[in-house]
């Protein structure tokens, strides 16, 4: 039923402040617990099938934004909720779960980028359901970082910092290192966006540490890596020097992130050019922003709210100067974001 839900009542769903943080507490320390075993609902050749699709979506998602797909995601995970209820035998247990989780998270996490943020958290909060009752170490806490960003994006910043203590506190009891280092990384941006440069710094720099550490990642997290690093420092650097803290500037580290994001990362690299083309605006270099910007608006997707959102940081830059070029710069970019899924102020 979510998909025909207006838009304006998913912001009204919403849960925020205390009860969304109990509420994360809570399924985060969830355990297992007793359910059929019977094999109605799966056996080996179907899990091994919802791994493959749910890889599949993952990949899209990665390359071109939720918005094709966030529809199929959405059907796929209600049918998996269903077998679930018909019976997961033992044996299977753990995949079963696992994947439910990735789907679970995924249609969370396109969701969100649909601008439909009370069903992505609906859709988070199944996923932790599901990581709890498979077990998998750090799972839980990855997925509270999902929502941490949704509450970034939104401006609740003490609410985003509040659920990564949380996340921050069952990564470390979990040991898994790349999920505490995306904690810190998450954390150090909070921080930024709060006007705290020294606490910034010193959660951006455990997160270097912690990269440094890290030998292997689950697939499921494999996405932080030192260029979604590298964007976090970007965005912080971003949001202090918009507070007026001096000493910042924001160019070196999206140029950071540009060079060393993967292939198959598309809507990012299109989010780090417009991150990048807004530096360069507030750092004066007007010749490079009008390039950098005309090349982001080339790959930009429509269908991103995240996109429409790293947009308001240039159509806000561009506001401050009145060449032909930029001004040019500052029509496209306004034209693209009216035409993007529900957006907030805030820049993501």
């Amino acid at each position: 039923m979510d998909l025909l839900m207006p838009d304006r009542r998913e912001v009204l769903n919403l849960i925020v402040g205390t009860p969304l943080v109990a509420s994360t507490a809570h399924l985060l320390e969830t355990v297992g617990r007793p359910l059929s075993r019977r094999q109605a609902g799966f056996g080996t050749d179907t899990v091994a099938a919802l791994e493959e699709v749910t890889a599949a979506f993952a990949r899209l998602e990665s390359a071109h934004g939720g918005a094709l797909c966030r529809s199929a995601i959405v059907g796929q995970l209600a049918e998996v909720m269903r077998r679930i209820q018909d019976g997961v035998p033992d044996s299977l247990r753990i995949r079963v779960f696992a994947t439910t989780a990735d789907l679970a998270a995924l249609a969370g996490w396109t969701s969100y980028d649909a601008g439909r943020y009370g069903a992505a958290q609906r859709y988070w909060s199944y996923a932790l359901y599901a990581a709890g009752e498979a077990g998998v170490p750090g799972r839980g806490a990855e997925i509270v970082t999902r929502m941490s960003h949704q509450m970034i994006y939104l401006g609740r910043l003490h609410d985003a910092l509040a659920l990564l203590d949380l996340a921050a506190a069952r990564a470390q009891r979990d040991g898994q290192v790349a999920v505490q280092a995306l904690v810190q990384s998450q954390t150090g941006r909070v921080h930024a966006g709060l006007g705290r440069p020294g606490e910034a710094a010193r959660h951006l720099g455990h997160a270097d540490e912690l990269l440094a550490q890290v030998t292997d990642r689950p697939e499921w997290v494999a996405y932080f890596d030192d260029a979604e690093h590298a964007g976090a420092r970007a965005v912080s650097a971003r949001d202090l020097t918009h507070l007026n803290h001096r000493g910042h500037p924001a160019s070196p580290h999206f140029e950071a992130a540009l060079r060393l994001r993967r292939p198959g990362f598309d809507r990012v690299k299109t989010m780090d050019l417009i991150g990048l083309a807004a530096a360069f605006l507030d750092e004066g270099d007007l010749d490079r922003a009008a390039a950098t910007g005309r090349q982001a608006l080339e790959s930009a997707g429509l269908q991103s709210a995240l996109v429409a959102a790293r947009l308001n940081t240039l159509l806000s830059a561009a506001d401050r100067h009145h060449t032909a070029e930029i001004i040019e710069l500052r029509a496209q970019a306004a034209d693209f974001a009216a035409r993007a899924p529900i957006t907030s102020q805030v820049a993501a």
